[in-house]
């Protein structure tokens, strides 16, 4: 499943990242807030603030947000790209939202 090329509807938004063959980013949870990810491209390893690491490969689904993490990283030798989907910031209200569904 890619999350790439699709247009969204005007209530959500995507967040692209991507990160060099080893490089390493600081987890921080508020940036996944909300947010499906999918690993589109290369591997992810999650580093887990105890220092226990999982790794995850191209077409993982996976939600970010929350876990106990320290940072995402690159093991591999090509770029990682991932990629979430979530509701815009002012459509995200505690639980509420303000969307029609087509199954209501």
């Amino acid at each position: 499943m890619s999350l790439l090329g699709r247009p969204l509807p005007p209530a959500f938004v995507r967040r692209e990242v991507v990160l060099a063959p080893h490089a390493e980013r600081a987890y921080v949870a508020a940036e996944w807030r909300d947010a499906l990810v999918v690993v589109e491209q290369g591997s992810l390893e999650l580093v887990g603030l105890s220092g226990i690491r999982r790794q995850l490969e191209c077409g993982a689904i996976l939600w970010l947000w929350g876990l106990p993490l320290r940072a995402l990283r690159n093991p591999g030798s090509v770029n990682t790209r991932i990629v979430g989907i979530s509701r815009r910031a002012d459509e995200f209200r505690a639980g509420q939202s303000s969307l029609k569904h087509d199954c209501d």
